[in-house]
């Protein structure tokens, strides 16, 4: 019996990666196996950086919280401990956003911490 090959699911998976290989540079967009290895490292990067991209983030928060409390005389591990001792539920993202948007009531925090 001859052998069968499922040629349309073939033809679909090469399409779905082509799809994806889009706007690549050089063979990358236009050659399968070349296309196929972009493809598998772009989609291991972004799986990868979208958990770094979080990291990123909380340690720009605490940065600039730091920044913020400095000017108070604190530093940010006393602002934390004070701020989680006072009870108040406060994430850092938020923290971030008031001590650069809104001096006045980030200065309220660090004064009710204090």
């Amino acid at each position: 019996m001859p052998r069968s090959v499922n040629s349309v699911a073939t033809r679909a998976k090469r399409k779905r990666v082509m799809k994806l290989a889009k706007g690549f540079f050089g063979r990358r967009k236009n050659v399968w196996t070349v296309a196929k290895n972009a493809v598998d490292k772009a989609l291991v990067y972004a799986y990868r950086d979208r958990r770094q991209n979080k990291r990123n983030f909380r340690a720009l928060w605490i940065q600039r919280i730091n920044a913020g409390v400095r000017q108070y005389g604190l530093s940010y591990s006393q602002f934390m401990g004070r701020l989680n001792a006072s009870e108040i539920a406060l994430n850092r993202k938020v923290l971030a956003d008031l001590a650069m948007n809104h001096p006045e009531a980030f200065k309220a925090i660090v004064d009710k911490v204090k």
